[in-house]
């Protein structure tokens, strides 16, 4: 019976989680920050993603996917925003043999006094994009009877869109434009608060939101959208009096007009926005290659600022 204490002793020791073997033992409190949190001011980094909308001048129309897939490789963007809802396949398979992404695809809804419509090749596109990280950039067109008919047709169409897009695993983001139903983002918070869909948000384009709201109380635009941003796009545009500018002085080369586009940018990366950043080249006059690559070429260099800046 002498024995016992001893044997109790042995026992103890051995269930320390100091000896049980490591996938038994108490895992210990992570330190590490989640990659999700946001980056503090003085450590800025302007990563995010940077892809060319396809409407650069004769580019879409002239280039086979093959083409506009070695282009964009060779001008070092990752991917492209594409337009329509047809040709999704042999788009994938051009691109997806480079390495690159189909980061968006752009296709139209309305509203209208015979009720909501929208092209039915998204239904298509959605089925074909299954499972990819590409975004459904979605305008809402159109007029209806009154404001209160055609919210509720915007918000109707909107969420059945998004409910094909969620069945998926896609997001939709509501494309603000100038004339549509939906042209500002404030208008597209609005209508997405009222779809309730978690895989439906808004998007932020700096041409639209120069031409209908001017240069003004752009950051509280962005406090407003951040919880429900998905995409932004950008491009090199004039300051002043935006709304009074016709859209040869909105939408130039990333390296072109006086507007301070890496002011922009600040604030995006400075209230947390970690997503995608799409080049709008919507009639931008010249060669299609010497624009993408004078576009580039900025964003390398509001990359580098940035990284200065904020070391």
């Amino acid at each position: 019976m002498k024995l016992l204490p001893a044997m109790l002793a042995v026992i103890v020791l051995c269930l320390s989680p100091k000896l049980l073997p490591a996938e038994d033992a108490p895992a210990k409190p992570s330190t590490a920050k989640p990659s999700t949190e946001k980056s503090s001011p003085d450590k800025l980094r302007l990563d995010n993603p940077f892809f060319a909308f396809d409407n650069s001048n004769g580019f879409r129309r002239v280039l086979p996917p093959t083409e506009q897939a070695k282009m964009l490789k060779e001008l070092g963007y990752p991917g492209v925003g594409y337009t329509g809802g047809k040709g999704i396949p042999a788009m994938l398979k051009a691109f997806d043999a480079k390495g690159l992404k189909i980061n968006s695809i752009y296709v139209a809804s309305r509203i209208g006094p015979n009720g909501p419509s929208y092209d039915q090749n998204i239904k298509t596109a959605i089925e074909q994009l299954e499972g990819r990280d590409t975004v459904i950039w979605l305008s809402v067109g159109g007029k209806a009877v009154d404001v209160k008919d055609a919210q509720a047709q915007a918000v109707k169409v909107v969420r059945e869109i998004g409910k094909l897009a969620a069945d998926a695993g896609l997001r939709v983001a509501l494309y603000p434009h100038t004339g549509d139903y939906v042209e500002t983002t404030e208008q597209a918070l609005r209508v997405v608060k009222e779809v309730d869909l978690k895989n439906v948000g808004v998007s932020l384009n700096l041409c639209h939101r120069l031409k209908v709201d001017g240069e003004q109380n752009m950051r509280k635009t962005i406090e407003a959208a951040m919880p429900h941003l998905f995409l932004v796009s950008i491009n090199g545009t004039d300051s002043g009096d935006t709304k009074a500018m016709g859209w040869d002085r909105l939408i130039q080369r990333l390296d072109r007009g006086d507007h301070d586009v890496y002011g922009f940018l600040k604030m995006l990366k400075q209230l947390g926005y970690q997503g995608p950043i799409g080049l709008q080249c919507y009639k931008v006059p010249g060669d299609a290659k010497e624009n993408l690559a004078g576009s580039m070429a900025a964003w390398k260099k509001l990359v580098a600022r940035m990284a200065a800046e904020h070391k």
